[in-house]
């Protein structure tokens, strides 16, 4: 005799449901969470320097996180995480690692004067900083790769992420840097004020921070991509202390060192890195590309996906195309069908390769489940878009 299904009043049903509310309620609950910080910082920032300069400091930050913003969501497209999930790392870089790195800070600071017997200003730029900075945000990194595994593909997801996170964290204290400019200085010309400190930060160095943070990342997505428990272990470490060194230096070119010492770091280091950055995500892009290639005709043989769409998902070109082409004849929401179809098959499509390669996590299984589900419900709403799919043969469940 087989048990009987879960009812709605069994211990089991029960706890499924209070699962499903807790993963709905500790999202709002953070986010509420970080706008009390958002505020908090608020007041600080108005309360020390006026409302005025604060508003002018939001204006001119504003620029700099719209690039890194932008730059972020170009890298993602392959499969663009949850909008969700970028919002709360924005947030949580924005007022959660900020705030925090603010109380650490002060208690660098005091500890930097009891080491030099004088100021510690130095102490807490060079060595303070970095490490707490640093720390707070890979909070949300390391977070992230525990409670919700399946977020992470490769390095590329943890570049994503630690860019969004070390966005808003510049973005607040892009304001604070500006505001401070505004009141000693006013906007200034190229030389002094606002419009300087703008070249510089918003110019010559918007990527810095995220530049720092994506070394973390990239330690969290290369742990995402590998079986050993040892170099799941290793490299996140060696990715934030690679983000620590690279921060370190900058604050020491900065505050230490002289014009020169700024010029010399910023053309022979970070350049250099940041043009490797740019490479090895171009170079990742197109190993996903050759992921999602090689399991699409596994996927059309099983009658998942038609075997007339697999070239159309196979590039990033085929299914910009698509969807302009259904924009055009059908209009937005058959557009918007297509794109949510071709996202399932690229997540679906991710986690076969992470399965046999045995990287993915214990619940694999069930999530591939979840996800083949996800694959037939988004062709079911692009066919119901009629014309989305006209290029595609019928589509069965084996």
């Amino acid at each position: 005799m087989t048990d009987p299904a879960p009812t709605p009043h069994t211990p089991t049903a029960r706890k499924r449901v209070e699962q499903r509310r807790w993963t709905v309620l500790l999202p709002v609950v953070g986010l509420i969470a970080l706008g009390v910080c958002g505020l908090v910082l608020l007041g600080l920032g108005t309360s020390r320097i006026g409302l005025l300069p604060i508003l002018v400091g939001a204006v001119a930050a504003l620029l700099p996180v719209a690039a890194v913003l932008g730059a972020s969501l170009w890298i993602d497209r392959w499969e663009p995480e949850p909008a969700r999930n970028l919002l709360v790392a924005f947030a949580w870089g924005a007022c959660g690692a900020t705030i925090t790195s603010l109380v650490f800070n002060q208690t660098a600071q005091v500890l930097g004067e009891l080491i030099n017997g004088g100021d510690g200003t130095t102490f807490a730029a060079v060595v303070g900083a970095p490490v707490v900075e640093e720390a707070t945000k890979a909070v949300f990194l390391v977070g992230l790769f525990l409670r919700r595994r399946q977020e992470f593909d490769g390095v590329v997801d943890g570049i994503v992420y630690a860019g969004v996170v070390a966005a808003g964290f510049a973005f607040t204290e892009n304001i604070y840097y500006f505001a401070r400019v505004f009141v000693d200085s006013g906007f200034g010309d190229l030389s002094s004020g606002v419009i300087a400190l703008f070249i510089l930060r918003g110019v010559l160095s918007p990527f810095a921070h995220p530049l720092f943070t994506s070394m973390t990342g990239l330690g969290i997505g290369f742990a995402a991509m590998t079986a050993s428990r040892n170099l799941r272990l290793v490299a996140p470490l060696l990715g934030y202390l690679g983000a620590v060194g690279l921060h370190s230096l900058w604050n020491f070119s900065t505050t230490v060192g002289t014009g020169s010492t700024f010029i010399n770091l910023y053309f022979l280091i970070m350049v250099p890195i940041f043009a490797a950055m740019v490479c090895l995500v171009v170079w990742q892009r197109r190993r996903e590309q050759r992921i999602v290639a090689a399991q699409l005709p596994a996927m059309a043989e099983r009658k998942w996906i038609a075997a007339s769409e697999v070239t159309l998902l196979a590039s990033l070109q085929g299914r910009r195309r698509w969807r302009r082409r259904v924009r055009r004849k059908v209009g937005d929401r058959a557009a918007r069908a297509v794109a949510g179809y071709q996202v399932a098959a690229t997540e679906l499509a991710f986690l076969r390769h992470r399965m046999a390669l045995g990287t993915a996590a214990a619940d694999a299984d069930e999530r591939h489940a979840k996800l083949l589900e996800a694959l037939i419900a988004a062709r079911r709403a692009a066919v119901e878009a009629p014309g989305a799919l006209n290029a595609a043969g019928g589509v069965r469940r084996s």
